[in-house]
């Protein structure tokens, strides 16, 4: 199935130039265990590593299952340090008992995992904070505008002492995420409810008719989404009886509110690179669901940014890959039962399970404590909010 996958996304995905796909070293060291890593039948008997090529591409182009090039490297310790291959190199690819490397000139930089600079124009500076409480905020904006950009003045309250020069990210609480738990019920839900202005959630329909109907046991609150919205200097502190700081807007960002927050700058918000592997834990079918998909109501597609309800606490960390998949449906088998019987009112026991569908690959670059963001890598069909996360090698 993964091979029919993998196939299908390299003819009809659409790619650009410099994001090709993810984990790569595998080929390596691949031909004396290509039963172990499913060497790809077509493979030539070498490869020749080329400027630009990443691990993602070179192991994507060979493998069936390159997301266990860990495991091989370990078991080719003739190849000295499988993060330092060079353009030039040539890879040998045939049934040997060993795999040979014959080493290229040493002219240009080593090809490393998978870089930060060939995925980090789609990401989205996001982080989740348990409280927005204690947070500086956007009292007012330049001219009572509605909306401040770059080279105008925001006006923030809770800066108190500040001293200028400091810089700052305007973020937005976007979402509070919780985890329901309808153990007993159904299944456990991952509820991602929209903030206003004020940082407030918005009471939704659906999500009040749904916690009626099947109750919780528990409700476990997540956090607070934030998306930066711009970055800021403070100009002048609160001085002479004014009430508030002033923050010099300084990037061509997203415009700025009344009720954004601010947070430190920090100095590197991402891993410089990305080492792609397996999840280290096996969660419970049900515990680990796409919260939400950014800039997007429901759904989304290669290079979109989704949030998982898992993190560090669930042992995710940044390079994790995940499949997703369309949890499968239950419904009513027409031919044992009365055709003219509505479906909502036949028990869930009388249903007929279908199988779950794949959707696509998804790799972690952002973790928190119980929030990860994952870049969707390749789809052969949109990913959506509910659906779940498995093994990237997961058959079903």
């Amino acid at each position: 199935m993964l091979e029919r996958v993998s196939d299908f996304v390299r003819a009809n995905a659409p790619r650009p130039r410099r994001l090709r796909t993810l984990l790569a070293t595998a080929l390596l060291t691949v031909a004396a265990f290509g039963a172990a890593a499913q060497l790809r039948p077509d493979h030539p008997d070498s490869y020749v590593v080329k400027r630009g090529d990443t691990l993602w591409d070179i192991a994507g182009r060979f493998l069936q299952r390159p997301w266990l090039w860990p495991e091989i490297w370990q078991a080719n310790p003739q190849i000295k340090n499988p993060h330092l291959i060079y353009p030039g190199d040539v890879i040998s690819l045939a049934y040997t008992d060993r795999v040979g490397l014959q080493a290229g000139p040493r002219t240009d930089s080593p090809v490393s995992a998978v870089p930060l600079a060939e995925i980090e124009p789609f990401l989205k500076d996001l982080r989740v904070v348990d409280s927005l409480d204690g947070l500086p905020y956007v009292v007012g904006l330049e001219e009572d505008r509605m909306r401040g950009s770059n080279g105008q003045v925001a006006y923030i309250s809770g800066l108190d002492g500040i001293a200028p020069g400091q810089r700052y990210l305007v973020v937005r609480p976007e979402k509070r995420y919780r985890h329901v738990d309808r153990s007993g019920y159904c299944c456990d839900l991952f509820q991602s409810e929209d903030l206003d202005a004020r940082g407030e959630h918005m009471a939704e329909a659906g999500t009040m008719w749904s916690n009626i109907v099947f109750p919780s046991k528990t409700t476990e609150f997540i956090g607070y989404e934030l998306m930066t919205q711009s970055t800021g200097t403070v100009t002048r502190g609160e001085v002479d009886g004014i009430q508030a700081s002033t923050l010099l807007l300084d990037s061509e960002g997203r415009e700025v509110r009344v009720g954004d927050r601010l947070v430190p700058v920090e100095a590197q918000p991402y891993d410089l690179q990305f080492v792609p592997h397996p999840p280290s834990q096996q969660q419970e079918y049900g515990r680990l669901q796409v919260m939400a998909v950014a800039d997007m109501m429901t759904t989304g597609g290669p290079h979109d940014v989704i949030a998982l309800s898992g993190g560090s606490a669930q042992g995710i960390d940044n390079g994790t890959v995940f499949s997703v998949w369309r949890r499968g449906q239950s419904r009513v088998d027409r031919v044992r039962t009365d055709l003219d019987r509505d479906e909502d009112t036949v028990m869930f026991e009388s249903k007929v399970r279908m199988p779950d569908e794949f959707a696509g690959h998804a790799m972690v670059f952002r973790t928190f404590d119980k929030v990860s963001y994952a870049l969707v890598m390749s789809s052969v069909k949109p990913t959506r909010v509910g659906y779940e996360l498995k093994h990237p090698d997961a058959p079903y």
